[in-house]
């Protein structure tokens, strides 16, 4: 694996209307942030944590909803977006999550409203569990946490973290044009792919191109999804489960009904898990909510901090009268 310092830097990555790129060096890993200029001053920060394959470019689109509602920004995890890979090459969830502990204290941005999808759920569900001071309120887009009977469209994922898969498939699709790839990953992510503008579509493609010349691509996939899948080994109190209970922040769980790689029978599990919790249930959606509808998933984010700042100020109340 080569040093952090001296991989190619391929190409730009994408910048929206708005949103700033920043590197951030922290020790043992260099992170990518983007963020969006708060409107105003004193808006609460939030940080938004992408799922395996994805990058913080998943939620510009629920950043721009959130405009004016929290000051927002989304981190690259090692190896993802225009973040280098760790330099001890731990791609667990647990080293993810320490990727984003770190990054949070390095900031001093914490308490955030924290927000991860699928992987990133996973890892967020990771920090609420055990630093509960860096965590305002937790919202869920199809969180990856373990599940005793897998879907099977779910399976050939969880198979790039099997040594030598992710070799394999690489020699068995070179033939694949980046297109047919991005196609594949919308018609397994989206509920319905027919929602992706043509513009969407040709950006997606022109930043899987640009991925697919860096060196250590399907080594970061590989080794996350293997990270995954040792997650859903763990038991005890290393258990993704066993930390979802201990959670303490105001949580949000969004599930799709036409997720085809998180059950959707899991949202019934994960609401009894998270002491303090709502759900969102997107009968229409897939597995990646906060891009196929960012409105419906930012209105209820809205409702989440309505419900937080309430309780703070009936607990202060409380205090006041005690």
């Amino acid at each position: 694996m080569p040093a952090a310092s001296v991989l190619p830097r391929v190409a730009p990555v994408r910048v929206g209307e708005g949103e700033r790129l920043r590197s951030v060096g922290l020790p043992g890993v260099t992170l990518s942030v983007r963020s969006r200029p708060p409107v105003r001053e004193g808006l609460p920060p939030a940080l938004y944590v992408h799922g395996l394959g994805g990058s913080s470019q998943n939620w510009s689109l629920l950043m721009a909803e959130l405009d004016g509602v929290v000051d927002s920004e989304a981190v690259d995890l090692p190896g993802f977006g225009d973040s280098p890979p760790p330099d001890d090459g731990d791609y667990s969830v647990t080293g993810h999550a320490r990727a984003v502990i770190r990054c949070l204290d390095e900031a001093g941005r914490g308490p955030v409203h924290l927000f991860g999808n699928s992987l990133g759920g996973a890892v967020a569900t990771r920090v609420a569990a055990v630093r509960p001071d860096l965590v305002r309120t937790l919202t869920l887009v199809s969180p990856a946490l373990p599940e005793l009977r897998v879907q099977r469209t779910a399976v050939p994922t969880g198979l790039l973290g099997v040594p030598g898969i992710a070799a394999l498939f690489t020699r068995l699709t070179r033939e694949w044009t980046a297109e047919q790839r991005v196609r594949g990953v919308m018609a397994l992510c989206y509920g319905d792919p027919g929602r992706v503008s043509p513009e969407a579509f040709r950006l997606a493609v022109e930043e899987l191109e640009r991925r697919q010349r860096l060196p250590y691509f399907w080594d970061a996939m590989a080794r996350s999804a293997r990270g995954i899948v040792n997650a859903y080994t763990l038991g005890g109190q290393h258990g993704l489960w066993r930390q979802a209970e201990r959670v303490l922040a105001p949580t949000l769980l969004v599930y799709g009904g036409r997720d085809q790689l998180v059950g959707f029978r899991m949202a019934h599990r994960a609401a009894r898990a998270f002491r303090d919790s709502r759900m969102l249930s997107l009968p229409d959606a897939g597995h990646v909510a906060m891009m196929e509808y960012p409105e419906l998933v930012a209105g209820a984010f809205r409702e989440l901090l309505a419900h937080a700042n309430g309780s703070g100020e009936a607990a202060g109340a409380a205090g006041a009268r005690g």
